[in-house]
């Protein structure tokens, strides 16, 4: 749903990095308060932090369908994946290790899709 909307809504690369900000500190209280009332560890009814994670993997991209289609695959074997640090977030309390591990997954996904466009001389 995130990348549809990143795709219908046309957002600067400025805006995307506001948003995702906004919905970070948003997701760590709402998320660690939700945590709490739920008595749960990152329960699944929580997706501030996908969003947060995907809008971080395509933050300065080309919004082009074949770039929010491999955003969203990579972000997605990332989430479950977990490579290193972002298995340890998960650890971190309250809010702070529900979102930083998505967060984490959308940065490695960022690096990932600008070294690929860099190495195939594809531009920015």
């Amino acid at each position: 749903m995130t990348a549809l909307l990143l795709w219908l809504i046309p957002v600067s690369p400025l805006g995307r990095g506001l948003a995702c900000a906004i919905v970070t500190v948003a997701g760590v209280a709402a998320s660690g308060r939700v945590e709490r009332l739920v008595g749960e560890k990152d329960p699944g009814r929580i997706v501030i932090d996908e969003v947060a994670g995907m809008i971080l993997s395509v933050l300065v991209l080309p919004l082009t369908p074949a770039v929010l289609l491999a955003a969203f695959l990579l972000f997605r074997l990332f989430d479950v994946v977990k490579p290193f640090p972002a298995d340890r977030a998960q650890s971190l309390p309250g809010g702070f290790g529900v979102m930083g591990d998505d967060l984490i997954a959308g940065a490695y996904v960022l690096a990932l899709l600008v070294g690929m466009r860099a190495w195939l001389g594809i531009p920015a």
